[in-house]
């Protein structure tokens, strides 16, 4: 059974991922933001978000799961959605071609 990573969203950064518009494709994260908050093993992410609710420390909007293979799955309001980490090498080129 996959043991997926839990990291959950700091919660000074929660209302304003809860606001922000939706976007389609992968969500870009920030490391700084999140928290990794131990393991759970489940068959798929929505059988975790199971597990976790009746655990009494469900996920909540912006949380994520990273699957054995790396695969980031960001917890929205309609499901799990693809997401990536932001990378700091693409940051500091977007931050470049801004100043060119």
């Amino acid at each position: 059974m996959p043991r997926y990573r839990i990291y959950r969203l700091k919660e000074p950064q929660r209302d304003s991922f809860r606001w922000a518009p939706h976007t389609s494709g992968a969500t870009t994260v920030k490391p700084k933001d999140y928290v990794e908050q131990g393991a759970t093993e489940a068959e798929t992410p929505y059988g975790a978000w199971v597990l976790l609710k009746e655990s009494g420390e469900p996920l909540k909007v912006g949380d994520m799961l990273e699957s054995p293979d790396g695969g980031l799955r960001i917890c929205k309001y309609v499901g799990f959605e693809e997401a990536a980490w932001l990378a700091p090498e693409a940051a500091e080129r977007r931050e470049a071609a801004a100043v060119e």
